[in-house]
């Protein structure tokens, strides 16, 4: 796992957003959604869409996590 969308769905909680208005308000799939709800990688573009959509830049909702040096 590098990237962790957890700051998102804090934003959502915040807002007293359901996940599935949420992606309807921004406009993206329910597999994005799911993707997104793993902290598995989504295009640039739905990023934009969501910063968009929520007014907020990247680092408000994402995390890149560091690499695990084993």
């Amino acid at each position: 796992m590098d990237i962790c969308y957890n700051k998102l769905f804090k934003i959502l909680i915040d807002r007293n957003l359901k996940k599935t208005e949420f992606a309807k308000m921004v406009g993206i799939s329910q597999n994005t959604l799911a993707k997104l709800s793993k902290n598995e990688f989504v295009s640039m573009e739905v990023l934009v869409k969501i910063c968009r959509g929520l007014d907020c830049t990247p680092n408000d909702i994402m995390e890149i996590l560091p690499l695990d040096n084993k």
